[in-house]
């Protein structure tokens, strides 16, 4: 998973109890309410329902039924009413079942419970910013539909202005997750620019959220790295920080968020069609921009193309 467990902590408490007030300013570039009036809709994809076999049966007939973890905004999350799932996947989602010509009906999943519930066949597909993986690709079909990235900011008022290779971050200090793969990648980073006679980078580690963000603001620390668009999110919520730089989740190589299907069950060439028919028709850039997430749009939808290795 391309993740954020810990802005489930921070988020789903502050939006399943009415919003705190952090979440509520970001509304002047989030629309979190359940009505969502801005959202886009697609017409009928006629070459993506034709790539629908014939023998293949949705889980209820004239629906396309996924399953979403809302782990935070601006992916997924409840919105002010608690209840109702809001984010760009669901608009996605909801595009695509457009496309397909079938009625959304969208079930929230515990993150951990979705590939044995898609296994057994409890929903059509997993449209939660699930990363491609080899060792997924095993159980599951991908079709892809975000790039995969975590976000370089920095507090408003820093001098670091432009993160792109290891060089840019060769001394600087970088709140990233224990465990994760921005982790492992940042630790390559900084081997490299050691290599090159450089300084090393100096990852931090902290328990939650709110201490990194604290860490960062007080000066401890020069550079946050996490999932993009969480911190996308916090940025617009905070008004303190700033993107100075995106990071590949599969760095060197690019790294894709998909729609994960059951392994063999004919339906992910089918959603592949349909989402490039919305990138061509402009409709997938203009829910990824409504989210401020075009820096995560996929040149074209491939169904299971490599993923990231075992490590």
């Amino acid at each position: 998973m391309i993740a954020f467990p810990a802005l489930r902590t921070l988020l789903i408490a502050a939006t399943a109890s009415g919003l705190s007030f952090g979440a509520t300013r970001a509304a002047d570039d989030f629309d979190l309410s359940p009505q969502q009036p801005g959202r886009l809709h697609a017409a009928k994809n006629d070459a993506a329902i034709a790539a629908i076999p014939k023998e293949f049966k949705f889980v209820t007939p004239g629906k396309f039924t996924i399953a979403v973890s809302p782990g935070g905004p601006p992916l997924s999350t409840y919105a002010t009413d608690a209840k109702t799932v809001v984010g760009a996947d669901p608009d996605y989602a909801y595009a695509i079942a457009d496309s397909l010509g079938l009625t959304l009906e969208i079930v929230p999943v515990a993150w951990i419970d979705w590939p044995l519930g898609l296994a057994s066949g409890k929903y059509d597909a997993v449209i939660s910013n699930v990363g491609v993986t080899e060792q997924r690709k095993e159980k599951f079909d991908f079709s892809t539909y975000r790039q995969g990235l975590h976000g370089i900011f920095v507090k408003s008022d820093s001098p670091v202005t432009s993160i792109k290779q290891p060089k840019d971050a060769a001394g600087l200090r970088i709140i990233v997750g224990a465990g994760t793969n921005q982790e492992r990648i940042l630790v390559k980073w900084s081997d490299e620019d050691v290599a090159a006679g450089l300084k090393p980078i100096e990852l931090q580690y902290y328990d939650d959220e709110a201490a990194s963000l604290l860490a960062l603001q007080s000066g401890r620390a020069d550079v946050i790295v996490q999932p993009h668009a969480q911190l996308v999110f916090i940025a617009a919520r905070d008004k303190n920080i700033k993107r100075v730089g995106t990071l590949s989740a599969g760095w060197p190589d690019r790294s894709d968020v998909a729609i994960a299907t059951r392994k063999g069950g004919g339906l992910a060439d089918a959603l592949t069609v349909a989402t490039n028919g919305l990138i061509k028709d402009g409709t997938y850039g203009k829910i990824l921009n409504h989210w401020h997430l075009s820096e995560e749009a996929l040149p074209a939808s491939e169904t299971n193309p490599p993923g990231l290795p075992k490590y």
